[in-house]
């Protein structure tokens, strides 16, 4: 099992919404107001476990950076900014409360050019949770983005990195590629600049197909964001969007977590 498999990270701030909350989106999502997508047709299923995607196999020198946006956003304007001077696309897994406070960053974020993930309602462990109450925390998040976008979103990141057999399967029903990560930056832990761009560009994972984990709102991580770019950029990694990197279809998983064109090993 790799190392990342049990890496569960931290956020400084929990926008739990309470029991009523959940209840009323549950009911919503009974009783067909919040509508659950079609499911992914997919094959992420190794042995008796179902596995997210944590890197993808390719030949080509492609990653993806995404952003985990769950708190905070002084240092968005400036992580954009940064990501426009290198021409570069990237994904944002967004929570419903970011949403909700930020919907004129959500706009331009998909205006550049990004993609928009999902990052759950209330950024619950979801595999404490029923699935009622899974599906609920994914679609809540689902509707928001599509009726302030107009945009259908297909990519889903647990909070803290927590998933079961249930999560997969249920984040599928619901019309989901659920995403890990196989590089964490640790931009949460406030080691500093170097020590993000260090342990990004120097990981023992970090090769083609890779997906690399930031957040928005952590302490370090947009004075980072340059030198690693430009550095990962001098190592001849070519970023792309999540949507542009995994395999939507006709793939299968290894026990690592890799996503695998059907007909590779």
């Amino acid at each position: 099992m790799r190392i990342w498999d049990d890496v569960i990270y931290e956020i400084k701030e929990r926008n739990l919404k309470g029991k009523i909350v959940t209840m009323a989106a549950t009911l919503l999502v009974l009783t067909g107001v919040i509508g659950v997508k079609q499911a992914v047709p997919t094959s992420s299923t190794v042995g008796n476990r179902e596995l997210p995607i944590y890197c993808v196999e390719t030949d080509e020198k492609k990653i993806a950076l995404t952003f985990d946006a769950a708190w905070g956003n002084e240092d968005t304007k400036q992580i954009m900014e940064i990501l426009r001077k290198h021409n570069i696309k990237v994904t944002f897994f967004m929570t419903g409360g970011w949403v909700e406070k930020y919907p004129d960053d959500v706009k331009m974020i998909l205006a550049e050019g990004h993609d928009l993930g999902n990052h759950s309602e209330n950024h619950k462990n979801m595999s404490q949770i029923s699935d009622s109450e899974k599906e609920s925390e994914l679609m809540k998040v689902h509707e928001k983005v599509k009726n302030l976008t107009g945009y259908e979103m297909s990519l889903f990141r647990p909070p803290y990195g927590d998933y079961n057999n249930a999560v997969v399967k249920t984040a599928k029903k619901c019309g989901y590629y659920t995403i890990q990560w196989d590089v964490d930056s640790l931009d949460w832990k406030d080691y500093g600049v170097d020590s993000i761009i260090k342990t990004v560009t120097e990981h023992k994972h970090l090769g083609n197909g890779s997906i690399i984990l930031c957040h928005n709102g952590a302490k370090y991580t947009a004075q980072a964001l340059d030198t690693l770019i430009t550095t990962l950029k001098e190592k001849g990694y070519t970023f792309v969007p999540l949507s542009e990197l995994i395999y939507k279809d006709n793939y299968h998983m290894n026990h690592e977590g890799r996503q695998i064109a059907d007909g590779g090993n």
